[in-house]
C-alpha cells in the first residue's frame, strides 16, 4: 500500500473570490441605478408631453364648439380651462380665438377663425404660456388651427 502525504488545506481562495465578486457587483449596481432611472425620467417626460398635446387638442375641440354652437357662437379672445377631466387634470388650457376674415360668399357671410391652444402644467395666474418658469418638469405645447362659419 501506497501511503499519501497529507494534503495541504486551500484556504483564504474562496474569501477572495466573494470579495472580487462584492467589489463588481458594487460597481455594476449605480450604473444600472442610473440608467433605470434615465429611462424612467425620460418616459415621465414623454408621457407629459403626450398629455400636454391631448390638454392642447381638448382647448381646440372646445373653441370649434364655441365657434359652431348654433345661433349663441362665440370667439373669445382668451379662456383659460383648468377643469380638465382625468390625467389632464394637472394642465392649464388657454384658448386664443380671433377672427381673422371675413368674407361674402353668394350672399352669406362666412367668417374665419384662427385658433391657438397652448396647454402648460404650471400656469401662471391662471392662464398658459408661462414665460417665467423654471422648473425642471415644466411642460407646455402650443397647438392651432383655423375654422370657418
Amino acid at each position: 500500500m501506497r501511503t499519501t502525504a497529507p494534503r495541504r488545506a486551500q484556504r483564504g481562495l474562496s474569501g477572495v473570490m466573494i470579495i472580487a465578486v462584492l467589489v463588481m457587483v458594487a460597481a455594476v449596481v449605480p450604473y444600472a441605478v442610473g440608467l433605470v432611472t434615465s429611462v424612467h425620467d425620460g418616459y415621465a417626460r414623454a408621457l407629459s408631453h403626450q398629455r400636454a398635446s391631448a390638454a392642447a387638442e381638448a382647448g381646440l375641440d372646445w373653441g370649434r364648439w364655441r365657434i359652431f354652437n348654433g345661433a349663441a357662437a362665440t370667439c373669445t379672445g382668451l379662456q383659460s380651462i383648468n377643469t380638465l377631466p382625468g390625467t389632464l387634470r394637472p394642465y392649464t388650457v388657454s384658448v386664443r380665438c380671433t377672427l381673422s376674415r371675413s368674407v361674402t360668399e353668394s350672399g352669406a357671410t362666412v367668417n374665419a377663425y384662427r385658433l391657438v391652444a397652448t396647454a402648460c402644467n404650471q400656469p401662471l395666474a391662471g392662464a398658459c404660456p408661462n414665460a417665467g418658469a423654471t422648473a425642471a418638469d415644466y411642460v407646455e405645447r402650443t397647438l392651432s388651427t383655423l375654422a370657418q362659419r
